[in-house]
């Protein structure tokens, strides 16, 4: 049975509407700005799980120990080699 080509001019202008709208959604969608604010969204809700916060919390205080402990073992260092200095120059 023969499709009337009215029948056929409108359903592709239907299809033509969709696809419009599929493109609008699709653009929308990947804006720079809608995509930097749903990544900001998705990370400030992370922040805020207090698991997250935990882990945070204890990577903070590792790093800190290491660098405290940096700092001594600098300082030890330095202060062996002022008494490495002194005791060559003294023979």
């Amino acid at each position: 049975m023969a499709r009337d080509i009215n029948d056929i001019e409108r359903d592709i202008e239907r299809t033509r509407r969709q696809l419009a709208g599929t493109l609008d959604e699709i653009a929308e969608r990947t804006k720079p700005a809608r995509l930097a604010n749903e990544a900001k969204r998705q990370i400030t809700a992370t922040l805020k799980d207090p698991k997250v916060q935990a882990v945070l919390a204890g990577v903070g205080v590792a790093v800190a120990t290491v660098v405290v402990f940096g700092i001594k073992r600098g300082r030890r260092n330095k202060q062996d080699l002022k008494d490495l200095q002194r005791l060559l120059a003294a023979k």
